[in-house]
């Protein structure tokens, strides 16, 4: 006999009743799925992800642009990625939100972010909501004396080439200023794990999105939760003990993160208010959107090209060589 799959509706069927009927708050867990729709990479996806691309800048190692040793060496990698990711370029996407949705109708307990784009705070979600679990752009400090910078102020001197190069310098110490992102080498905020503490026995409802759950100690998180929190995973691939120790009531949607924010806000009666939301903010943002892949990629391909043609005995020939090479390798950056 033949069994057909349930459809995506029916899967969700035990979320939409906690939600609409029940009136359970969501805690959500998100990675950078829910940003690749917005222009921005996620990190591990092959041929598309960060990791994938920032091998073609030539770095020991691609996460090697996120490691603080490396960083303390040459904070230039970093900076030139800051580029393209720096907050204000990207517009939120549909689930990004969704999640604002649970916010203005008060059924939004927490949010668990792996992302460092600060795209949560952009769509509206308040402070009080957020637990960036490595840390953002939000504040910024010197890496040798602590010194604070300003964004506005961090944001002015990564975009001015003509100082140094776009790296931010500490005014006091002459030290690199870092965004408070959470490099490889140093430990999470302190607000991850006190946060997480009060919320492990009172999540209702866990909603995992866009995330490969493999980086500790983030990945442990839904599997932390209690044993009756209605847990749903929104991702392509079914990940984590989604897959290994997946429980009776768990919900898995394996499908593109706005495509299920739009069948949820369908289901919910919220799909008007999610349209507008995301209308306004695109029509809001759309003259600091980002430019292509390949575009992208002749910029970086021409930076690096300038470098070298600034060096002795490099003829105009020499150089327009350089910018084909260069671009060749970097193939369609899409950072």
């Amino acid at each position: 006999m033949f069994f057909s799959s349930p459809t995506p509706e029916k899967k969700l069927a035990p979320l939409i009743e906690a939600i609409q009927q029940k009136k359970k708050k969501v805690t959500f867990f998100l990675g950078a799925g829910i940003s690749t729709s917005c222009g921005i990479p996620d990190f591990r996806s092959p041929k598309t992800g960060l990791y994938s691309n920032l091998q073609k800048l030539d770095l020991p190692y691609p996460e090697a642009v996120f490691d603080i040793d490396y960083f303390r060496e040459s904070p230039k990698a970093f900076y030139t990625l800051c580029d393209e990711l720096y907050p204000g370029k990207f517009v939120p996407s549909k689930f990004h939100y969704l999640v604002r949705l649970f916010q203005d109708k008060q059924l939004l307990k927490r949010v668990y972010t792996q992302n460092i784009d600060t795209l949560e705070r952009i769509a509206g979600i308040e402070d009080k909501f957020m637990v960036e679990a490595h840390g953002s752009f939000a504040n910024n400090h010197c890496i040798d004396c602590k010194e604070e910078m300003s964004s506005e102020t961090l944001k002015k001197l990564i975009f001015d080439k003509s100082k140094n190069e776009g790296i931010p310098l500490c005014p006091k110490c002459k030290g690199y200023i870092k965004p408070d992102i959470t490099f490889f080498g140093e430990g999470l905020p302190e607000r991850f794990f006190y946060s997480w503490r009060d919320d492990a026995d009172e999540v209702e409802v866990a909603i995992v999105a866009g995330t490969s759950l493999t980086v500790m100690p983030f990945a442990n998180l839904p599997s932390e939760c209690g044993k009756k929190t209605l847990r749903a995973l929104i991702n392509k691939e079914v990940v984590g003990d989604f897959k290994y120790a997946k429980r009776k009531t768990d919900i898995v949607l394996q499908d593109d993160c706005d495509s299920a924010a739009e069948l949820i806000a369908d289901l919910l009666g919220w799909r008007d208010e999610l349209d507008e939301l995301y209308e306004k903010a695109k029509s809001e943002i759309s003259e600091k959107t980002p430019e292509t892949a390949e575009e992208k990629a002749h910029e970086v391909a021409e930076e690096i090209a300038k470098e070298e043609a600034t060096k002795p005995d490099v003829t105009k020939s020499d150089k327009d060589a350089d910018t084909e090479a260069v671009e060749k390798k970097l193939g369609k950056l899409s950072l």
